[in-house]
């Protein structure tokens, strides 16, 4: 593009007017924007468009109670996470998106659109309705497989979300608030993300910000080849709405549970039998870690994989089945995608060491996972009081062994986050049986290094970092 005028010349613009700098700037800036789109350098959805949305539909779901979207309703989601599903009235239907991913009728959906439901209804997009038949579905991935009965219907093209990008553009069709086949486009964010409400993350989400709203869910997202890449599955919202953060099922995951639920209508996972938590700063200095990395085992249970294959409580995991698990979150996506009697490597850091166990993986038993004279000691070097754990204590609190935590003053177990009611069951390592040891161990700790501590609070084991300052 060519300006008259040059160097620290004046330019003269529009019928020789002058313009100043910031004007100019202003100038090229629009002028830029407009090359750009005269190119054809945008994006161009309507072909996309064109071919992908007869195989979108509509889903109407009706169930005989009030219903909240997905495993949690909304009053419990905390940092306003929602699957688009508002509450239902009674024997309302509750409206939601899918695809069709076979020319013989089945379609894949979210499993918190069709809940429950008492009769299933899709939507084509000529307007034909079926209804539909529930072929399975899996809470933990958020997924439902469904049948009508029909041929020859239009099918999307499976492609690939290992192959995504941060920062490519995607594009959603769905039904928000019944507005059928309406067409939002964004970009991928982030990948890999765990949501922190669920309790198991089997599910390594695709983050984007493209406009998704409640009738959005278990509609498809696209990449730019018009092949489906994630399935919409939630937002993160203080509104009910759209707020720029959306989250997709990878489709390479919702594939490989679309193939179980057509085997035998429900999904197997992969278990390991272990507890786990982020390693943070801290945590990483005291076991000598050059960064934060890996998952920390706060917990092994008993009779599992992890504790045949000789995994304790503290390792820290980097490396499963040849695939780093950078974050703890890592993890649960990696064994659970991993078929059950398959042996695997794992990388562990121990002692600050680094050692390699096999591990025979297991197979995951909701009903197993589902499940699961006291005097005080003086103030001490932790600022905490103590007393040995009575049978009842250990019932109640699911635990063993170890003290139970009294009171808490100010010193380095108030610094380290230890409270009141919290079981510490090992310290560096070392495990607690009672007060006495309890005692004896905090003696040993070294001055102005930091140690782990382990708790269980709430029936949920962690490790914290103490620091001893006398």
């Amino acid at each position: 593009m060519n300006l008259p005028g040059s160097g620290p010349e004046r330019l003269k613009l529009f019928e020789g007017k002058e313009m100043s700098k910031s004007s100019w700037l202003v100038a090229v800036v629009c002028l830029s924007f407009s090359a750009l789109g005269a190119s054809g350098e945008l994006p161009q959805f309507v072909e996309l468009v064109k071919r992908a949305s007869p195989s979108v539909v509509n889903i109407r779901a009706t169930r005989s109670s009030p219903q909240h979207g997905g495993q949690f309703n909304n009053e419990q989601l905390p940092e306003f996470f929602r699957r688009f599903v508002p509450p239902q009235q009674a024997l309302r239907p509750a409206v939601g998106s899918g695809f069709i991913i076979s020319a013989d009728g089945y379609i894949l959906t979210n499993n918190h659109v069709v809940e429950e439901a008492n009769e299933i209804i899709v939507a084509l997009s000529d307007r034909r309705e079926r209804v539909a038949e529930l072929i399975g579905a899996d809470p933990l991935s958020d997924l439902a497989l469904l049948k009508i009965d029909a041929e020859k219907l239009p099918t999307v093209e499976i492609g690939s979300s290992e192959d995504l990008d941060v920062g490519e553009w995607v594009v959603a069709i769905g039904s928000p608030f019944g507005f059928e086949l309406s067409v939002t486009q964004g970009i991928v964010s982030a990948k890999g993300r765990s949501l922190p409400y669920e309790r198991d993350n089997y599910v390594p989400f695709i983050q984007t910000d493209v406009a998704i709203n409640p009738g959005n869910s278990g509609g498809p997202l696209f990449d730019l080849d018009g092949n489906v890449v994630g399935i919409n599955s939630q937002i993160f919202t203080r509104s009910g709405g759209y707020m720029g953060l959306s989250f997709a099922i990878p489709i390479d995951v919702a594939m490989e549970v679309v193939q179980q639920l057509k085997d035998k209508g429900s999904v197997s996972r992969g278990w390991l039998g272990v507890g786990i938590q982020r390693v943070d700063r801290d945590l990483a200095e005291a076991y000598g870690l050059d960064r934060p990395s890996g998952a920390l085992i706060s917990e092994v249970f008993v009779g599992s994989p992890a504790e045949s294959a000789g995994l304790k409580v503290g390792d820290i995991i980097v490396e499963f089945g040849g695939k780093l698990i950078d974050l703890a979150s890592d993890l649960p996506h990696v064994v659970g995608r991993t078929r059950a009697e398959t042996e695997v490597k794992v990388l562990i850091v121990r002692e600050n060491k680094r050692k390699t166990l096999s591990v025979k993986v297991g197979a995951r038993d909701e009903d197993d996972v589902a499940t699961r004279s006291s005097t005080l000691v003086p103030e001490n070097l932790l600022g905490i009081e103590v007393q040995d754990l009575t049978l009842e204590d250990q019932n109640r609190l699911a635990v063993e062994q170890g003290v139970l935590v009294m009171q808490v003053s100010a010193g380095p177990g108030r610094e380290a986050g230890i409270q009141q009611g919290d079981v510490i069951t090992t310290i560096d390592g070392q495990w607690v049986s009672d007060r006495r040891e309890f005692e004896i161990l905090i003696g040993e700790l070294e001055v102005g290094v930091k140690t782990p501590i382990r708790i269980v609070r709430s029936q949920r084991p962690q490790i914290l970092v103490i620091k001893v300052i006398r």
